[in-house]
Protein backbone atom coordinates (compact mmCIF):
# COMPACT_ATOMS: atom_id res chain seq x y z
CA UNK A 1 0.00 0.00 0.00
CA UNK A 2 1.18 3.50 -0.82
CA UNK A 3 -0.38 6.82 0.16
CA UNK A 4 -0.44 9.72 -2.30
CA UNK A 5 -1.11 13.39 -1.64
CA UNK A 6 -0.87 15.88 -4.46
CA UNK A 7 -1.59 19.59 -4.85
CA UNK A 8 -3.15 20.97 -8.01
CA UNK A 9 -0.33 21.96 -10.39
CA UNK A 10 -0.10 25.50 -11.74
CA UNK A 11 0.57 24.22 -15.26
CA UNK A 12 -1.29 21.47 -17.13
CA UNK A 13 0.28 18.01 -17.33
CA UNK A 14 -1.35 17.31 -20.70
CA UNK A 15 -4.07 18.21 -23.16
CA UNK A 16 -6.92 15.70 -23.24
CA UNK A 17 -8.08 14.27 -26.58
CA UNK A 18 -11.14 16.54 -26.31
CA UNK A 19 -8.93 19.64 -25.88
CA UNK A 20 -9.30 20.26 -22.13
CA UNK A 21 -6.22 21.09 -20.04
CA UNK A 22 -5.46 18.20 -17.67
CA UNK A 23 -3.83 18.39 -14.25
CA UNK A 24 -3.23 14.92 -12.85
CA UNK A 25 -4.31 14.14 -9.30
CA UNK A 26 -3.90 10.94 -7.22
CA UNK A 27 -4.71 7.49 -8.56
CA UNK A 28 -5.33 4.02 -7.16
CA UNK A 29 -5.71 0.62 -8.77
CA UNK A 30 -9.46 1.16 -9.31
CA UNK A 31 -9.46 4.73 -10.61
CA UNK A 32 -7.63 7.95 -11.34
CA UNK A 33 -8.50 11.57 -10.60
CA UNK A 34 -7.80 14.67 -12.69
CA UNK A 35 -8.72 18.34 -12.91
CA UNK A 36 -9.97 19.51 -16.32
CA UNK A 37 -10.07 23.16 -17.39
CA UNK A 38 -11.36 24.83 -20.54
CA UNK A 39 -11.16 28.59 -21.19
CA UNK A 40 -14.16 30.90 -21.18
CA UNK A 41 -16.24 30.39 -24.33
CA UNK A 42 -14.33 27.24 -25.37
CA UNK A 43 -15.93 24.11 -26.82
CA UNK A 44 -14.29 20.66 -26.59
CA UNK A 45 -14.27 17.95 -29.24
CA UNK A 46 -17.00 15.33 -28.88
CA UNK A 47 -15.59 11.94 -27.86
CA UNK A 48 -16.53 8.57 -26.45
CA UNK A 49 -14.34 6.38 -24.25
CA UNK A 50 -13.41 2.83 -25.21
CA UNK A 51 -12.95 1.24 -21.74
CA UNK A 52 -13.50 3.80 -18.95
CA UNK A 53 -16.37 5.65 -17.34
CA UNK A 54 -16.17 8.89 -15.36
CA UNK A 55 -17.71 10.81 -12.49
CA UNK A 56 -17.51 14.61 -12.83
CA UNK A 57 -17.81 17.38 -10.23
CA UNK A 58 -17.84 21.03 -11.33
CA UNK A 59 -15.64 23.19 -9.11
CA UNK A 60 -15.89 26.54 -10.93
CA UNK A 61 -17.35 28.19 -14.01
CA UNK A 62 -20.52 27.50 -15.92
CA UNK A 63 -21.26 25.66 -19.13
CA UNK A 64 -23.17 22.88 -20.85
CA UNK A 65 -22.62 19.12 -21.13
CA UNK A 66 -24.02 17.10 -24.03
CA UNK A 67 -24.25 13.32 -23.62
CA UNK A 68 -25.60 10.76 -26.07
CA UNK A 69 -25.93 6.97 -26.04
CA UNK A 70 -28.18 5.01 -28.36
CA UNK A 71 -31.53 6.83 -28.47
CA UNK A 72 -30.88 8.77 -25.26
CA UNK A 73 -29.49 12.30 -25.53
CA UNK A 74 -29.38 15.26 -23.14
CA UNK A 75 -27.84 18.69 -22.63
CA UNK A 76 -27.30 19.62 -18.98
CA UNK A 77 -26.20 22.83 -17.28
CA UNK A 78 -22.82 22.69 -15.55
CA UNK A 79 -22.26 24.95 -12.54
CA UNK A 80 -20.30 24.74 -9.27
CA UNK A 81 -21.57 21.86 -7.15
CA UNK A 82 -23.09 19.90 -10.06
CA UNK A 83 -22.00 16.27 -10.50
CA UNK A 84 -22.51 14.18 -13.66
CA UNK A 85 -21.77 10.71 -14.97
CA UNK A 86 -20.12 9.73 -18.24
CA UNK A 87 -21.11 6.05 -18.59
CA UNK A 88 -18.96 3.66 -20.60
CA UNK A 89 -19.62 4.15 -24.32
CA UNK A 90 -21.53 7.44 -23.96
CA UNK A 91 -20.57 10.22 -26.34
CA UNK A 92 -20.03 13.61 -24.72
CA UNK A 93 -18.96 17.18 -25.41
CA UNK A 94 -18.83 20.22 -23.15
CA UNK A 95 -18.52 23.96 -23.40
CA UNK A 96 -17.78 26.89 -21.10
CA UNK A 97 -19.85 30.05 -20.91
CA UNK A 98 -18.16 33.29 -21.98
CA UNK A 99 -17.95 34.61 -18.39
CA UNK A 100 -15.03 32.47 -17.25
CA UNK A 101 -13.20 29.14 -17.50
CA UNK A 102 -14.92 25.87 -16.59
CA UNK A 103 -13.10 23.60 -14.11
CA UNK A 104 -14.12 20.01 -13.39
CA UNK A 105 -12.64 17.31 -11.17
CA UNK A 106 -13.19 13.84 -12.61
CA UNK A 107 -12.64 10.30 -11.41
CA UNK A 108 -11.94 7.80 -14.19
CA UNK A 109 -12.64 4.09 -13.56
CA UNK A 110 -10.52 2.11 -14.24
CA UNK A 111 -7.56 4.54 -14.34
CA UNK A 112 -7.03 6.50 -17.56
CA UNK A 113 -5.03 4.19 -19.88
CA UNK A 114 -3.73 6.79 -22.36
CA UNK A 115 -4.63 9.04 -25.26
CA UNK A 116 -5.91 6.16 -27.43
CA UNK A 117 -8.81 5.78 -24.95
CA UNK A 118 -10.89 8.56 -26.52
CA UNK A 119 -12.48 8.17 -29.92
CA UNK A 120 -13.77 11.21 -31.84
CA UNK A 121 -17.51 11.36 -32.58
CA UNK A 122 -19.97 13.94 -33.91
CA UNK A 123 -21.32 16.33 -31.31
CA UNK A 124 -23.83 19.18 -31.33
CA UNK A 125 -21.28 22.04 -31.30
CA UNK A 126 -18.26 23.03 -33.40
CA UNK A 127 -15.09 22.52 -31.30
CA UNK A 128 -12.83 25.51 -30.67
CA UNK A 129 -9.97 23.71 -28.89
CA UNK A 130 -7.13 21.64 -30.32
CA UNK A 131 -7.30 18.03 -29.14
CA UNK A 132 -4.36 16.31 -27.45
CA UNK A 133 -2.62 13.17 -28.52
Amino acid sequence: MSFETKALAADPDATAPDGAQVRLLPRLAGGSMAHFLIPAGAVTHAVTHRTVEELWFVVSGRGLLWRGAGTEESIETLAPGVAATIPLGAAFQFRAEAGGPLAIVAVTMPPWPGMDEAQAVEGPWTPTLSGGG
